[in-house]
């Protein structure tokens, strides 16, 4: 019991940083009141480990319990969930109930991996590909390695808003605002000559049974970021293929295109890709690199997790030359960017 408890605790304490009181509530409660019931039990005993470092077993509930007040499966359940309030004590007992009752659902939707899409990353790779852009004055070719449903390859449908100023697409789909400290990214024109991700579960936003996988995962007392989401899974689909991101950067990457910015990127995804999965892609993106020309360079951009705080750290690697920039640090959710980016 222990062992799920402190799961449930450190992403309780995780999610509560990142701006969701319910999801505190919610994981905090269940530590304290872990309900004697097979699927509970089932999920105590999970191989491996189970918190945000692992195999997010809370995470994967909670976004189960949500799919059920989404689909309407769970009134009880849906009348102690956002925006509805209730005592702490109210939400486990539905909860409890729900996971008694809806045993099945929610054991079947637990099986596959936590899968958001958080568009707001967005708010790093807009200001990163216009770097690159004023640097090179070529269009992109945009990889992106964990690209889930696929919404953070649309960013050039994106502007980002910094204060009065207005940066990325000039009519755009939607406008990511994060709290902006730092320069202003260059005033250019993005433009994207082709886009393309991969991933080991991709995510269709047009299929309905994906769409609510993407949403689920989202927490409940967060409505902008559902609204926000649902509006970007509305503009289109960008091509994501199944497959394994090592194996699938290295086809990507065979023979540099010139003419075009190779720009590679993942955002809050690398630390899940296993040792031998990252030093292979490694391997394959320097291999390109090696090759890179001022008419076809190449960037590896990432936001990821580097053991530091606040945030994660924003990186750009880049070819000929193969030289390495921090670009600042962002929100792991892009609520801010610290822009520290030097000239290229």
């Amino acid at each position: 019991m222990s062992r799920i408890a402190d799961a449930l605790n450190v992403q309780a304490k995780s999610c509560v940083a990142l701006g969701s009181p319910f999801m505190g509530r919610l994981l905090s409660g269940l530590a304290q009141d872990w309900p004697d019931t097979p699927l509970a039990q089932k999920l105590a005993e999970w191989p491996g480990e189970i918190g945000p470092a692992g195999h997010s077993v809370p995470l994967r509930l909670a976004s189960g319990l949500h799919a059920l007040v989404l689909t309407g499966r769970a009134d009880t359940l849906a009348a102690v969930h956002p925006p509805n309030d209730a005592p702490v004590e109210a939400l486990i007992a539905a909860v409890h109930g729900a996971m008694a009752r809806h045993e099945t659902f929610l054991d079947d939707w637990m099986r596959s991996p936590p899968q958001t899409n958080e568009l707001r990353r967005s708010s790093v790779l807009i200001p990163a590909a216009l770097l690159l852009t004023e640097r090179f004055g070529l269009p992109l070719r945009l990889s992106e390695m964990g690209a889930s449903g696929g919404l953070n390859l649309l960013f050039d449908r994106y502007a980002l808003r910094i204060g009065e100023e207005q940066r990325g697409a000039r009519d755009p789909a939607l406008v990511l605002d994060p709290a902006w400290t730092g320069p202003l990214p260059p005033a250019v024109s993005l433009q994207v000559a082709d886009r393309r991700g991969v991933d080991l579960n991709p995510l269709d936003p047009a299929n309905p049974a994906d769409a609510l996988r993407l949403v689920a995962y989202l927490w409940p007392d967060q409505s902008e970021r559902i609204d926000r989401t649902r509006r970007a899974m509305a503009i289109g689909r960008a091509p994501v293929d199944r497959g394994d991101a090592a194996d699938w950067i290295g086809t990507r990457m065979a023979g540099n295109a010139p003419g075009v910015i190779q720009m590679i990127y993942t955002t809050i995804a690398w630390q899940y890709f296993p040792p031998e999965a990252q030093a292979r892609a490694r391997a394959a993106i320097e291999t390109a690199g090696a090759a890179a020309t001022e008419d076809a360079p190449v960037a590896w951009v990432a936001l990821e997790d580097d053991g530091q705080r606040p945030g994660a750290g924003i990186t750009l690697r880049l070819w000929p030359g193969d030289r390495s920039f921090s670009l600042g640090r962002a929100d792991f959710h892009g609520r801010w960017v610290n822009w520290t980016a030097p000239p290229l």
